[in-house]
């Protein structure tokens, strides 16, 4: 499942845009390929983050993941949901498994990002 209402990164992140707010996640794509998630480390509020430059941790039954920053801006609220519980990215990655919060420095970088359709092609090739 692709929401087209989103943005997307290679790394397998998704982003919802609303004025210069965007909300961000991982994909189920993601999730499925992580397993069953134990841990998530996320950025603290007020950090500024650098589009595409690592802000946070995911861990899994499988692997320890990096979370990277689809947009540069700064974070304005974190998921606290997460931290007790992580299994939300696998059971709701596109709803109550949002990661954070931010507000976006440079509209312009989420046209980079992929759509719903290129996120696709980018998955069946995986």
């Amino acid at each position: 499942m692709v929401p087209k209402d989103l943005r997307y990164t290679k790394e397998h992140e998704w982003v919802r845009v609303e004025g210069d707010m965007a909300t961000v996640g991982i994909t189920e794509f993601a999730s499925e390929q992580l397993g069953d998630i134990v841990f998530v480390e996320l950025p603290e509020i007020g950090r500024t983050v650098t589009q595409f430059a690592a802000v946070g941790v995911i861990e899994s039954v499988k692997a320890v993941s990096d979370l990277f920053a689809p947009l540069t801006g700064e974070v304005v609220e974190s998921n606290s949901e997460l931290s007790t519980a992580p299994e939300l990215l696998n059971s709701d990655p596109f709803g109550k498994g949002w990661m954070l919060r931010m507000r976006v420095d440079d509209a312009a970088q989420v046209g980079a990002l992929l759509d719903a359709a290129a996120y696709e092609a980018l998955t069946s090739e995986a």
